[in-house]
């Protein structure tokens, strides 16, 4: 790629940024990002927009579904096209954590499809769609079979999803996320594979060619002086001497002696009040990471749930990076984030294929570009 080019970008669904810095720390120029969460907003001003790449991006607060497509295009992209289409439309729809149908006709499903009228218009070189496996269960089939037909009605390249687990390319945390990569025919993709060969395995498999997956120790080191997002659940005191009574490094419910009336009915949930085992990936950094009532979430050796900060880490946030809104809004938009190592181990992968410097008028309509894909598929 010519050095002097810089890639143009937009994020969707851009929540504090954790894509749209994986994106600007690999070159690409955003233009602009949607999201409607007034906290995520401040984060995402407050730390992507001074970057270089990220200065001039301007943050549109709104409802997806409400923005004039058309006129995004007019004002960020008239002489330029996209390079780059990023986005995480919001998951709960298809989360796998929904029992029996829920989710079927959730109205958030829809979101998959704005995302798609960005494509439409916009027409990017490349689209990378991050979202859950859930996307994929069957009950959610029409939502992506829709997806895929008109993506190739207009001409993309669809690969078939992908579910990645971040810990196999050196994140330290075991998150399982689906890949959506869409090219546009006149993308030259000659010795181009995807997904990227992954970097790391579980040690246990003696993999010579790859190195063990990448422990959660280093979230836990001291934090810098005066770091606002050092702060942690505060617990009552029965919590807190179940946590005492929790052995160090990995100590489980059970082990605490908290037994709650509904653990003596289901006793699933295992995780729920287990202490963070420093010697392995940590577990999947949701929405309520700093909540250890959802999930394995407790301080390693510290009586107390995981801190902004630590969740941070987990996610490869740099330490400068600061949250707003509070715990409970700042772990939202920590679980609700790429991790940003590995945004960036997809978007450097996809770079050789965003060197097109085509003008907007030379680019063919949605009539030439079904055709050109007609044309590939005969080749």
């Amino acid at each position: 790629m010519n050095e002097s080019f810089r890639p143009l970008g937009i994020d969707l669904f851009a929540g504090a940024g954790g894509f749209s810095l994986a994106a600007v720390k690999s070159g690409i120029e955003i233009k602009f990002a949607v999201e409607n969460d007034q906290h995520s907003i401040a984060t995402f001003a407050d730390n992507i927009c001074k970057l270089e790449g990220g200065k001039g991006t301007k943050i549109y607060r709104q409802d997806i579904l409400t923005c004039d497509v058309e006129e995004l295009k007019k004002e960020h992209f008239s002489d330029r096209e996209c390079d780059l289409l990023l986005g995480g439309p919001p998951c709960q729809g298809f989360s796998t954590h929904r029992i029996r149908d829920a989710g079927v006709n959730d109205p958030r499903n829809e979101l998959l499809m704005a995302y798609f009228s960005f494509v439409r218009e916009f027409m990017p070189r490349v689209f990378l769609l991050e979202n859950v496996p859930g996307i994929l269960w069957d009950r959610h089939k029409d939502y992506l079979d829709r997806f895929y037909s008109e993506g190739r009605a207009v001409g993309y390249h669809l690969f078939e999803p992908e579910i990645l687990d971040a810990r196999d390319y050196g994140i330290p945390q075991r998150r399982r996320r689906v890949f959506i990569l869409g090219l546009r025919p006149d993308v030259v993709r000659k010795d181009f594979a995807w997904p990227p060969v992954a970097t790391h395995a579980d040690p246990r498999l003696k993999n010579p060619i790859r190195k063990p997956w990448v422990n959660c120790a280093r979230a836990f080191d001291k934090t810098l002086d005066r770091d606002l997002n050092d702060i942690h659940m505060r617990h009552g005191e029965a919590l807190v001497e179940a946590f005492r009574n929790t052995p160090a490094n990995g100590g489980s419910r059970k082990d605490s002696g908290r037994i709650l009336p509904c653990h003596k009915e289901h006793d699933g949930h295992k995780d729920v009040y287990g202490r963070i085992d420093p010697k392995q990936p940590a577990p999947t950094m949701t929405t309520a990471c700093i909540n250890p009532s959802k999930g394995r979430f407790v301080h390693p050796t510290e009586h107390h749930g995981i801190t902004v900060r630590q969740a941070a880490r987990i996610q490869t946030f740099p330490d400068d990076f600061v949250f707003h809104g509070g715990l409970t809004a700042a772990g939202r938009q920590i679980g609700n984030a790429v991790p940003v190592e590995l945004g960036k181990v997809l978007i450097n992968h996809l770079k050789p294929l965003l060197s097109g410097t085509a003008e907007i008028g030379n680019l063919p309509n949605e009539e030439g570009m079904a055709a050109m894909s007609k044309e590939a598929q005969f080749a």
